[in-house]
């Protein structure tokens, strides 16, 4: 028997990320019946656009469920920018930072079970404000970003593009404009192969990686595929409100937000901001 009350939820997934085959879709379909709520619809982005505030409060939804990777997410989240629902982020990608952020490192059904006999509590964490729109992971600037090319070769399974990729990776990580932070004494003033900006509640942190070797670029391209830049060596440069990143050749940076690639230009400002639409968080029921 359907429960009249129950909260109206949309779920948003996307064949091509990395844990989105019908068995867990299906999966995570009937935790949402388990939990109470009223799984309406399935929208299968990008065929199905990213639905807008107006096409949620038309249908009367309560919940909108994202079940994808990080590049999904940002898509997701930023066109539900000022709705007056709540976005529920589930780890359905290969890293999936917000949905760590947001509920810990658990498995999507976990996290939708953890609603049931709960309040929902949503929060506005921080995230990063780019010419280019939200950041809610994280940006990384410079010629190191090719390493984002070799990645895709991995994931499309091609032996003869990694190899030529990675080749190429490492000479433009070596030989590529450098980027540096302006206005503030943080870093190296020749400037980095990549720059990470991280958003947190109390500023933007950001970190220069660097290399002296062929080894050491290697090791870190290794570090930049897994998107864990903490085993790059880097300089930790402090965590700030705002952000100037300068390539002083003039040249255009590398960039990627949220995983995703953008054109970057000579210069690109990073400020912190509220999202500005309500995150589901459930990191306290976790029993």
């Amino acid at each position: 028997m359907t429960n009249e009350n129950a909260k109206t939820v949309w779920l948003v997934c996307n064949p091509a990320s990395g844990s989105n085959d019908d068995e867990a879709v299906t999966a995570l379909a009937e935790a949402f019946v388990e939990a109470g709520l009223d799984l309406a619809r399935i929208v299968r982005f990008p065929d199905d656009p990213a639905p807008s505030p107006a096409d949620l409060d038309t249908a009367g939804v309560d919940i909108l469920a994202v079940f994808g990777g990080d590049g999904t997410t940002h898509s997701i989240v930023a066109a539900a920018y000022g709705w007056r629902g709540a976005v529920l982020v589930l780890p359905g990608g290969t890293m999936n930072l917000l949905a760590k952020r947001m509920h810990g490192d658990v498995p999507a059904p976990e996290i939708v079970a953890r609603l049931l006999g709960n309040p929902l509590k949503t929060a506005r964490p921080n995230v990063i404000r780019t010419r280019h729109g939200i950041g809610l992971t994280g940006s990384l600037a410079g010629p190191g970003t090719v390493w984002n090319e070799v990645r895709e070769a991995m994931r499309n399974a091609s032996v003869l593009e990694f190899v030529a990729t990675a080749r190429e990776a490492i000479s433009q990580s070596a030989n590529g404009a450098k980027v540096v932070c302006a206005e503030v004494d943080c870093g190296r003033e020749d400037g980095y192969a990549a720059i990470t900006v991280v958003p947190h509640e109390d500023g933007l942190e950001a970190n220069g990686y660097y290399a002296e070797s062929l080894a050491d670029y290697a090791g870190q391209g290794i570090a930049l595929l897994n998107r864990n830049f903490r085993d790059g060596p880097h300089d930790e440069l402090g965590r700030h409100k705002r952000l100037r990143l300068v390539c002083p050749s003039g040249e255009p940076m590398g960039l990627l937000v949220d995983g995703e690639p953008f054109d970057g230009g000579a210069e690109e400002i990073f400020e912190l901001a509220p999202c500005e639409v309500d995150l589901v968080t459930t990191k306290e029921f976790d029993g």
